[in-house]
């Protein structure tokens, strides 16, 4: 049987029991569906060849890359930064993380950074708007760099002319899943309060893609509450916002924090009231302690990502650019669903690059043309 498996505003928006739009489908046809929108997601992923395999060895040397999160407090990113360190290591690019704390002053002395000492590829990673620090991005440009950016945009968002390429992520897919998931969770009634940080422009597509297919397969399903949350208050307001929401609404029988980091603060607030199991929690990133909650059963799923591969992604498709090559429109790495059925195939406890296979390490090597 197949497995059923963020301005930096900080809000606590109450939608009131907001009906979404009505749907077409009866409960059952929509339980069906969501059900069949998953199966894609519960096999092993599949490596894609990004591209033609080139001489990454001569492309990368004498290269340096500086990976600028938009908070180096994120586990996900960092282990991300990680392991393109290693990943570099071998080809001849030198990586180097531009550190900060989330805030724009900071990510505009990394750019100035890397542009004095003359790196060849910035890369804004999962959370930065080039937008926000362009003038810095515009100098680092007019001086050489290539700005890049990676696990950010949405194939929906019109990419910022200062960035020469972009490895997108469906960010709207992530939310298509969250909806369907949520539904055969709850037996087609999901009573959601979603945990969200509408400062991330990422959060824009995956919200919208969530609404309109809970829409599609949930035709008694309801948004009771968004807990919009500024990315550097996760520590401050997340708790109290979802406690606040489950106490005020009972009937709420999901949380989704739509980025796994975010499940920190949400587990304590749904054990203090009292109601871990009860409500189902489902979320996505595939961070090592998130899958741990679902070894305890706090959370119940996660839509993992591979790091590694992410990372191997993103040196190929950054690569590709500096040198004059084709760039992949998209970062190409599959989501794959942990849950309860399979959990311990991340380990116990779980690591960042366990359970997804192995696949694209010799498919990357042989494009490299280091195998």
């Amino acid at each position: 049987m197949k497995r059923i498996l963020l301005t930096t505003l900080t809000s606590i928006v109450a939608l009131g029991c907001f009906a979404l739009p009505a749907s077409a489908v009866t409960v059952e046809e929509g339980l069906a569906k969501a059900k069949e929108n998953l199966v894609k997601y519960t096999s092993k992923p599949e490596f894609v060849a990004p591209g033609e395999p080139f001489d990454a060895k001569a492309c990368a040397a004498g290269k340096k890359m500086m990976s600028i999160p938009n908070n180096s407090a994120n586990p996900f990113l960092k282990g991300i930064i990680d392991r393109m360190k290693t990943a570099g290591a071998e080809l001849g690019l030198e990586v180097v993380e531009g550190q900060n704390q989330g805030t724009p002053a900071e990510w505009v002395q990394q750019v100035e950074l890397a542009t004095r000492e003359k790196y060849a590829i910035i890369d804004l990673i999962s959370g930065i708007d080039p937008g926000s620090i362009q003038p810095a991005l515009e100098a680092a440009k007019a001086a050489g760099v290539k700005v890049m950016t990676s696990h950010f945009y949405d194939p929906s968002f019109e990419q910022n002319p200062v960035v020469s390429s972009s490895l997108t992520i469906g960010f709207g897919e992530v939310g298509r899943i969250l909806a369907n998931w949520a539904t055969v969770v709850t037996d087609g009634n999901p009573q959601i309060a979603i945990v969200v940080s509408r400062d991330v422009p990422p959060t824009i597509p995956l919200v919208e893609e969530f609404t309109k297919q809970l829409a599609e397969v949930a035709p008694n399903g309801k948004i009771v509450q968004e807990i919009n949350v500024g990315v550097t208050e996760w520590g401050t307001k997340i708790q109290a916002g979802v406690q606040t929401a489950l106490q005020a609404n009972p009937d709420i029988n999901v949380v989704i924090p739509i980025y796994d980091s975010m499940s920190q603060f949400v587990v304590p607030a749904i054990r203090l009231v009292g109601r871990t199991g009860d409500v189902k929690v489902g979320t996505f990133n595939g961070t090592p302690f998130v899958l741990d909650y679902i070894h305890s059963g706090e959370v119940d799923m996660d839509i993992g990502e591979s790091l590694d591969w992410i990372a191997h992604a993103t040196i190929d498709g950054h690569l590709r650019d500096a040198c004059g090559l084709p760039s992949p429109k998209a970062l190409n790495v599959p989501f794959y669903i942990f849950d309860k059925s399979n959990i311990a195939d991340a380990g116990n406890p779980a690591q960042f690059d366990t359970g997804y296979g192995d696949a694209y390490k010799s498919g990357f090597r042989k494009l490299w043309g280091l195998e």
